[in-house]
């Protein structure tokens, strides 16, 4: 089992900054932020010692920095960069894509070489990879996603229905659990296209069986495509086993890429050759430097890139990656679930006699690397719990996140943010608070 910051840290716990030193207005070396400040937050100020974290809490919207990264990036500006100019590109650069895929491939996804690329934002592999699929499919006519998947997964379903002329098939699921078998098996017919599936629901934490839902998908001859964005590099992934077709997923949560880092695609092996992407950009050509007319698309992953690689913005995450290789994917899950399971502990004890509400599944069979609390006051007290260094976040209408990151999240860093959250909730003026 590994050990977070702030407890005596193996290795992988050493790699990362203690709270402390961490901060979020962006000064500090090493400093985080989350990407949506709760209402009430204030803008950026200069960094000063009452903005220290002493808990972050929020590590599956974004990864901290490993302390490897700072100076890696600073070295590649130096020397790759300022040192080999454009002639990178033929050194390494074009090749990165696929290199640190399967490098993830291998740690994360469960999956051979080959069949992973890094590339564009999560939103844009997404369009891409639904687009190619329905094309697919052309004698079908409907495409089926649940009502409580992430707003860009269900709104690119909308949009491209209406580009092609296709009905959505909602789901309606509860936004304390998931898209489960039995739904699934109801919802899809000889019309379905495409099921489009978080593996890990991004509100309540739901962890969604990939094998038997992959299955149901297959069974009705439809295509599937699952969102990995909550569960890749803290959850077991075995998509070749599994026989995904296609998955996308971020790199900014458990794979610690930074802030807008890119996502990535993977597509089965035998797939690939009868999926055609429909941004076709001069770097998925089948050879882009000739220049010439007329779109060829390249074999292999390489036909669904479209632009130039975001070289930078990858450099990061391999660090995480190989840190999660030497760990090992089922122990950095089993030390997620005992952080999931102590922050359920500590929610019973502190938080529910205050009126807090577990939304999350208590199996942790059914659960991925965070939990959310339902309570009316939840936006006011993330604000402030922002002001004082803990870290959680707030998702609307009532939601607190509890994300624990395996790899950087100590037992006590957690202690230490859900008695800071009971305090806030007990604090004059708020419901079900005993003070006078």
């Amino acid at each position: 089992m590994f050990v977070g910051v702030g407890e005596e840290a193996d290795d992988g716990g050493a790699r990362f900054p203690s709270p402390a030193s961490t901060s979020t207005s962006g000064a500090p070396a090493g400093a985080t932020a989350t990407a949506t400040a709760p209402a009430g937050a204030t803008a950026p100020a200069p960094a000063t010692a009452a903005d220290a974290v002493v808990s972050y809490l929020d590590g599956n919207s974004l990864g901290r920095p490993l302390k490897t990264v700072g100076p890696l990036l600073a070295a590649f500006v130096e020397g790759a960069w300022g040192g080999r100019l454009i002639r990178g590109w033929d050194e390494q650069w074009m090749h990165l894509p696929t290199l640190i895929a399967d490098e993830l491939a291998a740690a994360c996804l469960g999956a051979a070489p080959g069949q992973t690329l890094i590339g564009d934002s999560t939103t844009v592999l997404l369009y891409k990879m639904l687009r190619a699929c329905v094309a697919a499919r052309p004698d079908r006519s409907e495409i089926v996603v649940d009502t409580d998947n992430f707003p860009t997964d269900r709104y690119l379903v909308e949009g491209i229905a209406a580009e092609r002329g296709l009905t959505v098939r909602w789901v309606t699921t509860a936004t304390d659990s998931g898209l489960t078998a039995e739904q699934l098996a109801a919802a899809v017919g000889p019309q379905t296209a495409l099921v489009l599936v978080s593996h890990v629901a991004y509100r309540s934490g739901y962890l969604a069986d990939l094998a038997d839902l992959t299955r149901i998908a297959h069974e009705a001859g439809a295509l599937i495509v699952w969102d990995l964005c909550h569960s890749v590099g803290s959850v077991p992934l075995e998509l070749d086993a599994a026989n995904v077709d296609v998955a996308v997923g971020c790199t900014y949560k458990y794979l610690n890429g930074g802030p807008g880092s890119p996502a990535f695609v993977y597509v089965r092996a035998d797939l690939q050759g009868a999926l055609r992407q429909p941004v076709q950009g001069w770097f998925g050509h089948a050879d882009p430097f000739a220049m010439g007319p007329g779109y060829e698309p390249a074999g292999g992953m390489a036909r669904f890139q479209s632009g130039t690689p975001p070289v930078l913005g990858m450099l990061a995450m391999r660090e995480m990656i190989a840190l999660i290789g030497q760990a090992g994917i089922h122990s950095v899950r089993e030390k997620s679930v005992a952080l999931t399971e102590f922050a359920i502990e500590l929610a019973d004890e502190l938080l529910a006699p205050l009126g807090v509400v577990l939304t999350s599944p208590r199996d942790a069979a059914q659960r991925g690397s965070h939990i959310t609390l339902d309570h009316p006051e939840f936006r006011r007290v993330v604000a402030e719990l922002w002001q004082q260094g803990v870290i959680p976040d707030f998702r609307a209408p009532f939601g607190l996140r509890v994300g624990l990151s395996p790899l950087s999240t100590s037992f006590t860093e957690l202690a230490t943010g859900l008695l800071a959250l009971r305090a806030a909730l007990e604090s004059p003026g708020s419901p079900g608070s005993t003070a006078v």
